[in-house]
């Protein structure tokens, strides 16, 4: 007999199937990470260094609850924090804008590739022309 295992929380039961199936996909991840990169540039830029790092962190967190939840991903994935997170964060602890500029280049360069060996190359990331308008990215110091 295959017994199914059965998480009980506050709302009612629940299968261990039940909750895998309800994890987030790449697709909301990766809309999220879009966002938070693209704050992740202008906090930068607008010299507001930690929260720049505190957005970094955010994206480099998805990106490995990505490598969980899609193990077929997980090498690529860990690969590209290691080849593009990690320079970024590099140039945020220096505060170096042509270091950090030219380093989030190359992860949009990156997350392209990536997107163009699954088969998504339809998907692309730009750069948005304008800052986002529900931060303060000056500097807190």
């Amino acid at each position: 007999m295959d017994e199914k295992i059965v998480v009980k929380t506050k709302h009612g039961e629940l299968t261990l199937e039940q909750l895998a199936e309800v994890q987030p996909g790449m697709a909301r991840l990766m809309k999220e990470v879009g966002e938070r990169y693209h704050i992740l540039y202008y906090a930068a830029k607008g010299g507001n260094w930690k929260l720049a790092q505190h957005e970094l962190n955010q994206v480099v967190n998805l990106l490995k609850v990505g490598a969980t939840l899609r193990p077929k991903y997980s090498h690529d994935m860990t690969a590209f924090i290691k080849e593009h997170m990690d320079p970024v964060g590099e140039a945020i602890k220096a505060r170096d804008w042509r270091l950090f500029d030219k380093a989030y280049r190359k992860g949009i360069d990156g997350s392209n590739v990536l997107h163009e060996k699954y088969a998504y190359g339809y998907i692309r990331y730009v750069l948005p022309k304008n800052p986002p308008e529900f931060y303060d990215l000056s500097p807190h110091e």
